[in-house]
């Protein structure tokens, strides 16, 4: 399997220098280290190994290239050795020495000797014979250097290394110089050339040893020559820092970009793990399977081109069970709803994302009757909450019926969906107008990536057969009837139930069989692709009472498909899948059925089934094809039993090394552990016989079953020394390490575990994914890097990101070269060739993107880089999942007297042995430290934090012929014992290790101090002390009481500690640490708090005890709780070695010092930090919202403020009630505080109350962990001047190259003049000495105003629409806002885009350029304040009404200015424990009120500068300027908007909102006011409150619901801090307009006018000005702004005004030099509404802001009128002409004639409101009708919102009408009316008033394309065109659903205001006034029945006339004859006889 090729020499090489090698075979190159200064001779002595995949073809070639090392330029090469391996092929092993060539391909005199090995993949050339490779195994000692082992060595790992050797000591000793001084030897490299990757890096060799947070490791030039003395060991760290780095740089004279270097690993402690250990996880709890809250928000707002004729539709809307109903609109097929529901939960993530969310539209539901499915549409809840902001918002559902696949989509149901975790916000696009035209098409519910037009497809699910069930009835009446008929039973029916996208289909059950046949297909129908990611499969139990769940296994299609262009169908198998879940020994109740639903981590082997699943596209236009969708069961050929692959016999070995912290809980019995792999080792509850081992060759000789069988007994062998399985450790008693924990004395003797199992091999699948698994792995060490480096500060970050993309793309290239191979396996699926094919494409794409990503990491780009990193490590977790499972993971558990008490689970593939190094499993043969938990429910919570027992254990997984090396990654210095009696063959694996090498240490833990640790008593704090766990001993700190930052100062030693193994081995891997905080309780055991893990520093005896890895430096741990962080450790850890001389060598102790405790020892002195000298000054401003303490009232309150055990007490408040601010404001201490900034301890503040007789309460205490951000910096003058400078310029404007701080600061002019609007706009900026920098900003609102209003007089009337000053009400000005607002976001949505694809494109096409498109995602988003600064766009969009904005906020106002903290902070005050539980205590309910001031840190002596200030107060310190913090008068002015998407409170899902308002002692309850029925209420209300800061300064507003009965329910509600609001630089009172007028609905709100305002705020920031100059300038410090002057009162008059120069100023506030910040202006904020009852998740939203005004002023002027805007009444009068070509419905009775009785309905508002009818023109034959009818439709409609406002009981029952808003739609019908039976419907149009097709002139020209193509056609809108005339066409789906033309219909559309309704009235239909005249209808439309005579004369005449006439001459002839026949005789008689 592989080309070992071993490069001994080169030799005659000319000169002097530093020499490398580099190999390459199949285009992988291996480069050796590099020899330094060698002369003649380059002695390499390196082997390099490739694994192959196909047989060496004779004419491949191997290249070997010598090149003279550079540490700077570019290599040189010196000459080439090629050759073919033709004879390398035929012998298998070939020794050759040649001559090099050049260039030129001539000969030169250097030449290299080499020695080749091949081992063909047949093995069939040069085994493998162990003596070739292990000469002597003192090749050490053969007075050579560590490099020279004569040997092949098959351990050294140099590029992709074979497994390490056999246990040889001196070997391994070898193999650890060689890798130790392969990190020594490190190389730069240019940009071209990749130098050591594939070695150096794709190892992870690279990690840091022993961890220091240093730049370990930089590959950058030599750092130290290799020394070759054999007993040093060459260590230390390979410290460069970056400064030095950068020196050299220039040394170099700049031949080094330091944009391109880049950094290997920086790796701190807890994750540096070295080769023989693996990382420990640190997190604890298994997250999934925990029950959370979920909210699922829908909102259905109109449906569209629904199929069906006159129908009355109604939503029905479904999540998992339950299902909610709209309202019905009757008789349309476009319904109108905008209905919300809400759907809660609190279930596992897991059962939450398989909900299905389904929306149907049912016809014609009722009471009696449930209605008929028009349409359904599906999706589960995962996909949504997968979505951006976890929502669809306006997204069309296309509809389509699931009964009959073959008809098309049913029509569209347009909705919002969002699901919303806790925690989750979500951003609700603006809920204002929303006119735009909804494209349909373009905005379908999909999500992205998915076709709009879905296929159906059928899923076939085939089931062949299970194995391995577990028991699942009671054994009972099995051994009743065993007894009795002597059969027995298995005692299992299993069958198959497959769930997806809601439909359900089951197996046949399988009686009594524990490896049931199926052999069933299930075939499921649904759309594709389906917007339901996962598939279940369940195996049940049939029972007569209830089907148990034995094992669940979720498909994931998006991992069994590819959606891309190369993309396939889902695909999977047939495949086995294990099934998980709970232990396998039933019981009536198992408290863990649970994890057999699937939820959680399932803690025990349950069953394996053989499945596979295809895809198959219908063609719907099939006539063959079922068109339901009903899940069918049908039978399905078997599949050969070597399908999935050829059974092989597999072999796990483990290795017990150490087991403590074993919980004392468990009891002292006896304890032993078990290992299983699927059913093999599980002694317990294990295979229930037939044994699951299948056949061992796939066979299916009988015989060979009952050999199985017989010999399946645990403790025997079979005849030919096969060996049998040893799973469990002996048991043994356990010993006690401390009051929480026992340990087992697994001392020199480690117990042994090996199981033999059979399964298909497919480890290929395994192999790739640990490949991507690795790759990830190191990816994300190198993230974690980088943002450690970002978070600390350290230099040059981006160096690292650089590194890190080297070793992805190196990873990504070698995973290709790797995974390309067997691809000529029978057993792999289709799946398995379209996942490699797949991945290898994603991984070549990666690796291309990560190494142009590495050429554009520079400093600045670094973090959207890094976000894009990110994205790569989601994509490899997601490719490495192995959806096809092979061998089922292990499982270990821990057994105390024969009961299973805890668990471990570790996956298979991690412990997977392969030749290749890549491919190994990350654990496999090393040692990993594992903790044991509980199973299932047990584990959550606090229980499952308290480790159960933490294992070392080594383990090794593999093919039974591959077992050679499986103990090779053991610490050394053991000796085998093995079993008993084995027949003396060698073969058996040992049943225990016994170590005979035995190491002394001495354990040194700093423990310095925690921060931030969880408050785990009652008053909020612990009384916190640290555990410390080594091997089997553990030591305490001290307990520090009442502190969440203990800062312990302690040294912990441990004496004697023994560790076995060599003793190089344990410097390179020591044992982790682990460290656990407790929380001290007077009474009972103390209460855990967190835990995390070191590894220590070691050092040997021979080693000195010297810099730079001693002294260690102190590090922060993180400490988990669960799986959240709870604090971090500051500590060090050192182990040192005992060596002959005893403890004499160790570094001395400094001598303990005394405490009533015992003997303490502090940190020695060269661990803990570098103190210095610091000031703190505190600001004592107030307390605020202290909640009782014990049920008594805060009365006295004080302030304790301590850092590092100095501190200081704020005055005390005398009288809370009265006054809570502090009488003194700033007080000091000094303090010595570490100099380096990250160690700074956390400053605690604590409140306590003080009581009668000198006793004290603690109210609350807050931890502020970083003081960072209150340390104060002195400013640099240069620096200064120039950041304001450049402030100025930031966003758009652009720097000239002119220093601004080499000459007096010039002045800038900010220019308000107007511009000609047309001309785009040019920024003009010079930046000079003196000069003015202009920068012109366009024209003032007003002033265009007056500009346009001349114009107009000036009769240019173009402009359509000017709107009217007295139009205009501040409603307006919002909606214009809200529009601009929604054009910014469109505009940055579309900019982001652009910018990213961008990016995609430079990525992909490699490019260097820097990206342009950053930039312009960078635009400031917050410009909507400079909207005046866009120049105008071109003259088209002239007709946009030019209207004064405000600032709409889609948050809270705080969020946008830092919480207006720019001097007053916040702490909030906390007591009480956290909760453990999600749910139990939040940090609100925490909360105990909240202690408003400020802190500065500063180094002594204070800044000179600063105490010179003529202003400067001593008794102020830093905090200079600051008001008074007196009582003051406040008028509170609250507007309260609208609110948007309240939770629903009622019933009928709906609510009752009003606002309630409080404000200290004011409550303001506007109950009379509220608004019937309404989710989204407009209030458009203010109110005054007078009000005392600081006493009432905390605002809540909040929305209830009323209720008729019963206390109103809050819905939610919102706080604002209105004092910090108050008192902010930001001057929050009351918001700056854009512009300044004195009457109209954009007046000045403010009593202080903008000059005012502004002379204040410089004199308040002693900034020079305002100085107002002549021709409209003013000068603020050094910035100029000019604007206009003239200001026009109510009267039109103009006069002289300065306002508008100084709010120009103002607005530009943020610009002015050392004062400047950015002013709140008028604006509107959204305020997420909170309810305590469900945490976190919001209940809709509140628009609203806060005016405040202080008393001492003038009074300011009334409230705005925010009131909602009345609707307008309107009249629309709609004339019925004619109708012409309407469908002919009924037959003639007596002729059988078609004709029609035509009449129109039409409606405005709905059927019920005001439908009108025209009167029946009868009996049409030519569908032609005459009506001249009148339809009068009285509304109120709200111009802005486009809406008809209506007001309606909902029922009878209903106690108000309700408001409704409905789109402005008119619909008219055409009907034919039957007399006895329901009229017959023929065809509708339904016009949008504000946008409809013009219509035709005459009916010929009228057609259906007015109604299909209604984009094409010119549209009007009749609230502008006021009169319409014209035909229209009537339309209706036919059987195929398809539009027809039934008629058209000749109407007039004339809208009348109410007033001009009521001067020219009309009558309706054709009555006076103003009546119509009688349509002139032909005669045949009348009623028979009236006139039956007209009637008959009708019929008859006009049709039967000439028959009639014959009739009547054939009757007279007949008469004539008759008469003549009767007559006849008697005249014949008379004539003869009397004639």
């Amino acid at each position: 399997m592989a080309l070992l090729v071993r490069l001994k020499a080169v030799t005659e090489l000319r000169g002097k220098g530093d020499r490398l090698a580099k190999a390459a075979f199949r285009g992988l190159s291996f480069y050796t280290r590099v020899l330094e200064n060698c002369e003649g001779e380059a002695r390499f002595d390196e082997t390099f190994r490739w694994p192959i995949a196909t047989n060496i073809d004779g004419n491949e070639m191997l290249e070997i290239q010598v090149f003279n090392y550079s540490k700077v330029f570019t290599n040189r090469l010196i000459g080439t050795f090629r050759m073919v391996l033709q004879k390398v092929v035929e012998e298998g092993q070939l020794e050759v020495t040649d001559t090099l060539i050049d260039d030129n391909n001539s000969a030169i005199r250097t030449s290299v000797s080499i020695e080749i090995r091949y081992q063909a993949l047949d093995g069939t050339v040069g085994a493998w014979n162990d003596g070739e490779f292990l000469e002597s195994p003192n090749s050490q000692l053969d007075g050579r250097g560590p490099f020279e082992t004569d040997s092949l060595l098959p351990g050294q790992r140099q590029g992709p290394a074979v497994s390490p050797g056999k246990s040889n000591p001196s070997l391994q000793s070898a193999e650890r110089h060689f890798r130790r001084s392969e990190e020594d030897d490190m190389y730069y490299h240019s940009e071209d050339e990749l130098l050591g990757e594939a070695d150096t890096l794709s190892q992870g060799s690279l990690n840091t040893r022993a961890g220091k947070g240093v730049f370990s490791v930089m590959k950058l030039g030599k750092i130290r020559p290799p020394k070759e003395d054999s007993h040093r060991k060459q260590d230390e760290p390979a410290v460069l820092e970056t400064e030095d780095l950068d020196r050299k740089a220039m040394r170099l004279g700049g031949g080094l970009d330091p944009d391109t270097i880049s950094l290997a690993s920086v790796t701190a402690v807890t994750t540096n793990v070295s080769n023989k250990r693996s990382k420990p996880d640190i997190k604890m709890e298994p997250s999934a399977g925990r029950p959370m809250d979920y909210q699922v928000s829908i909102t259905v707002i109109e449906a569209r081109q629904l199929v069906g004729l006159n129908m009355d539709p109604v939503v029905c809307v479904e999540v998992g069970e339950e299902k909610k109903y709209t309202s019905m609109k009757e008789s349309t097929n476009c319904p109108y709803y905008n209905e919300y529901f809400v759907f809660d939960f609190h279930v596992p993530p897991d059962v939450m994302f398989d909900k299905i969310i389904k929306l149907s539209v049912i016809h014609s539901k009722n009471l009696l009757r449930s209605g008929t499915l028009v349409g359904s549409f599906k999706m589960d809840v995962g996909t949504v909450y997968t979505q951006p902001e976890h929502q669809f918002y306006h997204k069309w559902a296309i509809l389509s019926d699931p009964e009959d696949i073959t008809a098309g989509l049913k029509g569209y149901l347009k909705c919002d969906i969002a699901v919303v975790g806790k925690g989750d916000n979500i951003k609700t696009p603006h809920k204002a107008n929303e006119t735009d035209e909804d494209d349909i098409e373009g905005n379908l519910l999909l999500p992205d990536g998915v076709p709009p037009e879905r296929q159906w497809a059928r899923f076939y699910i085939k089931i062949y057969r299970a194995e391995g069930l577990p028991r699942m009835n009671t054994s009972l009446m099995a051994n009743v009837k065993k007894a009795l008929i002597g059969e027995n039973k298995d005692l299992v029916d299993p069958y198959v139930q497959v769930l997806f996208a809601g439909q359900k289909g089951k197996t046949s059950v399988q009686k009594s069989s524990y490896e049931p046949l199926w052999n069933e297909q299930i075939v499921c129908t649904e759309m594709f692709p389906p917007l339901c990611k996962r598939l279940k499969v369940q195996i049940r139990d049939s029972d007569k009472v209830n089907d148990m769940a034995i094992g669940t296994h979720f498909i994931d299609l998006r991992k069994i498909s590819n959606e891309g262009d190369k993309g396939f169908l889902p695909t999977f198998g047939p495949a086995w899948v294990n099934m998980y879940g709970s232990t396998r020994n039933y019981t009536l109740m198992d408290e863990h059925q649970d994890l057999n639903e699937g939820l959680g981590e399932g803690v025990s082997f349950r069953a394996r089934l053989l499945l596979s699943l295809a895809v198959e596209i219908l063609d719907t236009s099939n006539p063959e094809i079922t068109s339901s969708t009903e899940v069918q069961v049908e039978q399905t050929m078997p599949v050969a039993d070597n399908c999935t692959g050829k059974m092989e016999e597999f072999f796990l070995f483990g290795a017990f090394l150490e087991a403590t912290m074993i919980d004392r809980k468990i009891g002292d019995k006896p304890i032993n552990f078990e290992v299983t792999i699927g059913n093999y080792g599980n002694q317990l509850d294990g295979p229930a016989r037939p044994s699951l081992r299948r056949k061992r060759d796939g066979g299916d000789g009988e015989e060979e079953d009952t050999e199985l069988l017989q010999h399946s007994s645990e403790d025997e062998a079979d005849d030919a020394g096969e060996l049998v399985s040893v799973s469990c450790t002996p048991p043994m008693k356990p010993l006690i390490t401390d009051r929480n924990y026992f340990h087992l004395p697994y001392f020199e003797k480690k117990p042994c575990i090996y199981i033999k199992s059979w399964w298909q091999d497919q480890r290929r699948r395994l192999y790739n994914a640990n490949i991507m698994d690795k790759i990830a792995d190191k990816l994300e060490e190198g993230l974690n890097d980088v943002h450690e480096m970002i978070k600390t500060e350290k230099p040059h970050p981006e160096r690292r990101l650089r590194g890190v993309l080297e070793e992805l793309s190196s990873g990504c290239f070698r995973f290709v070269t790797l995974a390309n191979k067997d691809q000529s396996l029978s057993a792999r699926t289709r799946l398995d060739r379209e996942r490699l094919k797949s991945c290898m494409r994603e991984l070549e794409n990666m690796g291309q993107q990560a190494k142009t990503l590495r050429s554009q990491v520079k400093k600045n780009t670094m973090r959207d880089k890094l976000k894009l990193v990110q994205n790569f490590l989601q994509k490899l977790r997601f490719l490495a999942d192995e959806p096809q499972h092979s061998i089922p993971d292990v499982f270990i558990w821990m057994m105390s007297n024969g009961k299973r008490i805890a668990y471990a689970r570790i996956p298979s593939k991690d412990i997977l042995y392969s030749i290749v190094d890549e491919e190994t499993g990350k654990d496999c043969a090393k040692v990993k430290t594992v903790f044991l938990r509980l199973p299932g429910k047990r584990g959550f919570g606090p229980a499952g934090w308290t480790v159960q027992a933490k294992m070392e254990i080594y383990l090794w997984l593999g093919l039974n012929k591959q077992r050679k090396d499986f103990l090779s990654g053991l610490p050394c210095g053991f000796e085998e014992k093995k079993a008993s009696r084995g027949l003396g063959l060698q073969a058996f694996p040992p049943i225990s290790l016994l170590y005979t090498k035995k190491q002394v240490f001495q354990l040194r833990a700093h423990m310095y101090q925690a921060r931030s640790l969880f408050a785990a008593d009652s008053s909020g704090l612990s009384d916190p002390f640290a555990r410390v766990f080594f091997i089997t001993q553990g030591q305490c700190t001290e307990v520090l009481n009442e502190t969440l930052c203990p800062t312990w100062d302690q040294m912990l030693v441990f004496d004697n500690v023994e560790l076995y193994g060599e003793a190089h081995e344990m410097r390179d891997d020591p044992p982790i640490i682990v460290i656990e905080v407790y929380d001290q309780d007077t009474v009972g055991k103390a209460d855990f708090m967190g835990r995390t893990f070191a590894k220590p520093v070691v050092k040997m005896s021979d080693e000195p005890y010297a810099p730079p890895r001693f002294p260690p430096q102190l590090e922060y741990y993180q400490i988990y709780r669960g799986n959240s962080t709870a604090g971090d450790l500051l500590a060090a850890f050192e182990l040192l070695q005992i060596g002959p001389a005893g403890k004499s060598d160790l570094p001395p102790i400094d001598g303990p010092t005394d405490t009533e405790q015992g003997p303490i020892l502090p940190v020695p002195l060269g661990i803990r930090p570098v103190l210095s000298k610091y000031r703190v000054e505190i600001l004592f401003w107030g307390l605020r919202d202290l909640k009782r303490v014990n049920l008594a009232q805060v009365d006295r309150p004080r302030v304790d403020i301590e850092c590092a055990g100095k501190g200081v007490q704020s005055a005390l408040i005398q009288n809370y009630k009265k006054n809570p601010n502090f009488s003194t404001l700033v007080k000091w201490f000094e303090v010595d505080l570490p100099e380096n900034e990250l160690l700074h301890p956390p400053l605690n503040i604590r409140v306590v109350d003080c009581r009668a007789f000198g006793r004290y309460t603690l109210v609350g205490s807050h931890a502020v962990s970083s003081l960072r951000r209150f340390i104060h910096r002195p400013l640099d003058k240069k620096a200064q001047q120039w950041n304001t400078a450049a402030k100025l310029l930031r966003g758009s404007l652009a720097l000239a190259n002119g220093g601004l701080y080499c000459h007096p600061p010039g002045e800038i002019v900010i220019s308000m003049e107007p511009e000609v609007p047309i001309k785009k706009m040019e920024t003009m900026v010079k930046l000079e000495a003196n000069s003015d920098a202009v920068v012109k900003v366009d024209v003032s609102e007003e002033e265009k105003e007056k500009k346009r209003k001349k114009k107009k007089g000036g009769g240019d009337e173009a402009e359509e629409e000017e709107p009217d000053e007295s139009m205009l009400d501040w409603w307006s000005k919002y909606f214009a806002s809200i529009e601009t607002m929604k054009e910014q976001l469109r505009k940055q949505e579309a900019a982001a885009a652009e910018a990213e694809e961008k990016e995609e494109l430079e990525i992909a096409e490699g490019s260097k350029a820097q990206a342009k498109a950053k930039e312009k995602a960078k635009v400031p988003k917050e410009d909507k304040k400079k909207k005046q600064q866009q120049p105008p766009e071109a003259p088209e969009k002239k007709s946009k009404q030019k209207i004064d904005e405000l600032k709409v906020y889609n948050k809270e106002l705080e969020a946008e200015f830092d919480n207006f903290e720019d001097w007053l902070h916040t702490f909030s005050l906390f007591r009480g424990k956290i909760g453990d539980n999600d749910d139990t205590a939040t940090e609100e309910e925490r909360v105990v009120g909240r202690f408003k001031g400020s802190m500065c840190v500063y180094k002594v002596p204070l800044p000179e500068d600063l105490t010179k200030e003529a202003s400067y107060d001593p008794n102020f310190g830093m905090f200079q300027g600051i008001p008074s913090n007196d009582p003051i008068n406040v008028l509170v002015r609250v507007y309260v908007v609208r609110a948007t998407d309240l939770h629903p409170a009622d019933i009928n899902g709906k609510a009752d909102p009003y606002v309630s308002i409080k404000l200290g002692k004011t409550d303001i309850k506007d109950k009379e006011n509220y608004i019937s029925k309404q989710l989204n209420p407009i209030f458009g209300k203010s109110f005054d409150i007078e009000a005392t800061f600081p006493m009432e300064s905390m605002l809540t507003v909040a929305v209830f619901d009323w209720d008729l009965v019963g206390s109103d329910d809050l819905i939610g509600e919102t706080k604002i801090d209105l004092e910090n609001r108050y008192y902010s630089k930001h001057r929050a009172t009351c918001g700056i307009s854009q512009t300044y007028s004195v009457h109209g609905y954009n007046a000045w709100r403010d009593p202080a006018k903008p000059t005012q305002i502004l002379s204040r705020l410089c004199k308040e920031g002693k900034a020079d000005g305002p100085h107002y100059g002549p021709s409209g300038r003013v000068k603020v410090a050094n910035r100029v702004f000019t604007g206009p002057t003239e200001l026009e009162d109510e009267n039109g008059q103009k006069k002289q005004t300065e306002e508008h120069l100084a709010l120009a100023a103002l607005r530009h506030w943020e610009e002015i030099p050392r004062v400047g910040c950015r002013l709140v202006p008028e604006h509107v904020e959204t305020r997420p509404l909170l309810n305590p009852d469900k945490p976190g998740i919001e209940q809709g939203r509140l628009e609203m802001w806060v005016d405040m005004f202080p008393m001492d002023m003038p009074a300011p002027g009334p409230a705005i009128d925010i009131s909602p805007r009345k609707p307008k009444r309107y009249e629309l009068r709609v004339i019925i002409w004619n109708t012409d070509e309407v469908i002919l419905e009924d037959d003639d009775f007596f002729t059988g004639e078609k004709s029609s009785d035509i009449f129109v309905r039409g409606w405005l508002k709905g059927q019920q409101e005001d439908k009108q009818d025209t009167d029946v023109h009868y009996h049409s034959l030519t569908g032609e009708g005459n009506f001249n009818w009148r339809y009068i439709f009285p509304f109120d409609y709200l111009m802005a919102e486009e809406k008809i406002v209506m007001s309606k009981k909902e029922s009878m029952f209903s106690w108000d009408e309700t408001e409704y808003k409905i789109p402005a739609r008119l619909t008219l019908q055409v009907w034919d009316a039957d007399h006895f039976s329901a009229d017959d419907f023929l065809g509708a149009i339904e016009l949008d008033l504000n946008r409809f097709p013009r219509g035709a002139k005459t009916a010929k020209q009228c057609s259906m394309e007015m109604v299909t193509n209604e984009g094409d056609l010119p549209l009007v809108s009749i609230f502008k065109q006021k009169r319409v005339k014209g035909w229209w066409p009537f339309v209706a789906r036919n059987e195929n659903d398809e539009l027809e033309l039934t008629g058209k219909v000749e109407a007039e559309l004339h809208l009348l205001t109410a007033e001009e309704a009521e001067k020219s009235p009309a009558g309706l239909a054709r009555n006076e006034p103003d009546p119509l005249e009688k349509p002139n209808r032909p005669d045949t439309s009348f009623i028979w029945f009236l006139n039956p005579l007209k009637s008959i004369k009708y019929l008859i005449c006009t049709r039967y006339k000439w028959l009639i006439v014959k009739i009547v001459l054939a009757l007279l002839l007949l008469a004539m004859v008759g008469l003549f026949l009767y007559s006849m005789p008697g005249y014949m008689v008379k004539k003869l006889l009397g004639a």
